[in-house]
């Protein structure tokens, strides 16, 4: 006898898309947060404009030395009033605020002197500060 097959009359099979989708966003996903961003960077194209030659050029110390003395500050080897300290202070805040300054403080300098260059660097943005005491 011949082996005859019954046909299921019901409802037609459907193809659930909601698993195929949940791994595509997987993927998608995946790959977003595993792309280098350096590959992105390294492949613009992108023209900077060229430095205005007639631009004044400062040459900003990498190092900016404070030294409190009893006698007064002392900037970078030389000897500076307190306003002197100011200004020189502001003019290196305006080509850099991320200058480092070494603040060296000596045993018998008086403390008012120490939070004055404290002032005058907080005053002008300076936040990237040292303070030693020699």
């Amino acid at each position: 006898m011949a082996y005859v097959r019954k046909q299921n009359k019901g409802e037609t099979p459907k193809l659930d898309m909601t698993p195929m989708i949940d791994v595509v966003f997987q993927l998608l996903i995946f790959f977003i947060v595993t792309i280098k961003q350096e590959d992105i960077l390294s492949k613009l194209s992108a023209a900077r404009p060229a430095a205005d030659p007639r631009a004044r050029k400062e040459n900003q110390p990498e190092l900016i030395t404070i030294q409190v003395a009893p006698q007064g500050f002392i900037l970078n080897g030389r000897p500076v009033s307190l306003v002197e300290l100011d200004r020189r202070i502001k003019r290196y805040a305006d080509l850099s605020k991320t200058a480092m300054i070494v603040i060296k403080c000596t045993a018998d300098s008086p403390h008012a002197f120490l939070v004055q260059s404290l002032d005058i660097c907080n005053k002008n943005g300076m936040t990237n500060l040292s303070i030693f005491s020699i």
